[in-house]
């Protein structure tokens, strides 16, 4: 299990503070409604089919030593990702890419390339996210590369998941065209806390 590096977790902050958790028009979304576990049984297929989208969000990240924030931009295709993350710190604008097996990550020191995210993370800044599992979390998802563990709400909707030492809960849906999203998740591993909030969702749906 990875050990995290907390001096240099101002890095972290200005990094994603990746996960999770990208910005173009604002996405067309539904007033709010009353979800429920038929809902949420109906859009599975929709949901496990989904591999492309646009997310623009806000991370913030708590740690013993400290408490900060960031802004996410998130482009999500099939065999290409793209992960801006800025922010009101001294390292500025940062850049995770992933193309076919291919990782990169820039930063103001320059562009760096490793076998996998989470390495590249780890020899570059002393940390590293689960950046593999994100695209499955953030769409209310398990990855399906380890064992977990998923609880839900008196809805049916997700509410607690537990996987690969990281438990996310699901505080916050939106009703985006015709799929129910996460608007709000909370990721805590070990003592390491990221709050993720979506301020836009557009998902490319197929009718």
């Amino acid at each position: 299990m990875t050990r995290w590096n907390l001096p240099r977790a101002g890095l972290f902050g200005a990094l994603l503070a990746t996960a999770l958790l990208a910005g173009c028009a604002a996405p067309t979304t539904t007033p709010q409604g009353e979800r429920s576990a038929a809902q949420w049984e109906r859009q599975q297929a929709q949901l496990a089919a989904l591999d492309t989208w646009i997310l623009v969000g806000k991370a913030g990240l708590r740690t013993p030593q400290e408490t900060t924030s960031a802004n996410l931009d998130w482009s999500q295709h099939p065999h290409y990702y793209r992960m801006l993350i800025s922010g009101p710190f001294g390292s500025g604008r940062n850049l995770l890419e992933g193309r076919e097996g291919r990782f990169s990550l820039t930063t103001a020191e320059g562009r760096f390339v490793a076998e996998t995210p989470e390495a590249l993370m780890q020899q570059q800044l002393g940390w590293s996210l689960p950046v593999s599992a994100l695209s499955d979390w953030i769409r209310g998802l398990p990855a399906d590369h380890s064992r977990h563990q998923l609880s839900h709400d008196a809805t049916g909707f997700p509410e607690r998941l537990e996987q690969d030492g990281w438990v996310i809960e699901y505080r916050d849906w939106i009703l985006v065209e015709s799929l129910w999203l996460p608007r709000r998740l909370v990721m805590e591993y070990d003592d390491l806390r990221v709050t993720l909030v979506v301020t836009e969702w557009r998902p490319a749906i197929d009718e």
